[in-house]
């Protein structure tokens, strides 16, 4: 065998240029693998949407037909659109006790993974009520959105002697007053305003939800009853005030001056100017600072969005969001005002939480008088 130097220096001066070149590719692979771990690892790519892939389940504390219903539903419909990761929403309805069934459920029974959230009506006013009935408290949930609301009165035409105009309210005789449950705000207020009035009149509740009432209303049962604005509005009008059947009372809102935009375009005096009218003086007195300090709460908060305690934050922030969202979406709104009159003005944001923990602050001898008032309706 031939041993020839300058073959052998080729040789090797080759390897080394081949070395070179698979350690400089080796180099910039390195580099770029490194650079794609640290762009997926960073804030923007770290993790997908909360609810990509998930489904999340709207929890109305009330009936299917009833003015909560047809307003939670409406809410189901479009807030999907505006959640990261596109969920789809359904609705279930867990209804009784005036709405506090569905409410302790949320809190004691429901996943708390997110994928469950409340959307109550008068709950804020049952908790601050009694809240030692709520366990875990009540003010744990977390709230990601509130809603003011406005009560609308009615009553038959056909009371005797027969009424036409609302101040026709204190000739009428066997008056009876139907309810959901003598301890919800609604019925609360109804009988504070009747007893404001002078009004001699008989209670009967325990109606699970507005649309058992109101077909006692129909049959003739009771013939007065009230109802927030989404089915009054939507049922109310077309079905007996269009019909000449019923004819609205007063309504019940916020105590500021302000007239509420869920009573616009409606010809309907709120109650303390309707008092006016009908006594020559503005209402006042211990039933009128009760009556005050109940619509102090349903009128910030009737409706509320919550999620049960120990949700996730990111469960929270997605849905907060989203529901900023829909305050502006004018698809929404466009079927809101034709399904229900007007468009709901959701109230969200960081202080969300402290707003409701200060406005179910109730005064102990609020609560006293009202317990009582309670009781007295039951005998």
């Amino acid at each position: 065998m031939n041993f020839n130097p300058s073959s052998v220096v080729r040789r090797l001066t080759s390897v080394v240029r081949e070395s070179r070149m698979v350690s400089f590719v080796f180099r910039i692979a390195v580099a770029l693998l490194a650079a794609t771990s640290i762009a997926f690892a960073s804030p923007d790519h770290a993790a997908e949407p909360f609810y990509k892939g998930k489904q999340l389940t709207l929890l109305i504390n009330f009936a299917v037909g009833g003015p909560a219903d047809v307003e939670g539903r409406l809410f189901a419909k479009y807030i999907g659109r505006h959640i990261a990761g596109r969920p789809s929403v359904v609705v279930q309805n867990m209804e009784g006790a005036g709405g506090v069934v569905g409410a302790e459920y949320l809190g004691a029974v429901a996943p708390k993974d997110g994928t469950m959230v409340g959307y109550f009506t008068g709950t804020g006013f049952t908790y601050a009520l009694y809240p030692p009935r709520f366990n875990p408290d009540f003010e744990s949930y977390g709230f990601v959105a509130i809603q003011g609301g406005a009560t609308v009165t009615y009553v038959r035409t056909d009371v005797p002697p027969g009424l036409k105009t609302a101040t026709d309210i204190v000739k009428a005789q066997g008056l009876i007053a139907g309810g959901l449950s003598a301890d919800s705000s609604k019925d609360i207020r109804v009988r504070l305003a009747m007893d404001l009035l002078g009004l001699k009149y008989k209670y009967v509740t325990g109606y699970r939800s507005s649309a058992p009432a109101r077909l006692a209303f129909e049959r003739g049962e009771i013939n007065v009853f009230a109802e927030s604005t989404p089915s009054y509005r939507s049922i109310v009008i077309p079905d007996l005030i269009d019909r000449g059947r019923a004819i609205p009372l007063w309504y019940d809102a916020s105590v500021s001056s302000k007239p509420s935009s869920q009573m616009a375009g409606l010809s309907i005096l709120p109650f303390p100017a309707l008092y006016r009218q009908i006594k020559g003086a503005p209402p006042s007195g211990p039933l009128w600072d009760n009556y005050r300090a109940v619509n102090t709460i349903d009128g910030a908060m009737l409706r509320m969005i919550c999620f049960p305690p120990g949700a996730p934050q990111a469960a929270r922030d997605a849905l907060a969001a989203a529901v900023v969202a829909l305050n502006g979406d004018k698809d929404y709104a466009a079927e809101a005002v034709r399904t229900i009159g007007f468009v709901p003005e959701w109230q969200t944001g960081p202080n969300v939480q402290q707003d409701v923990r200060s406005v179910l602050s109730m005064p102990a001898a609020v609560r006293t008088f009202l317990n009582a008032y309670i009781k007295a309706a039951n005998k």
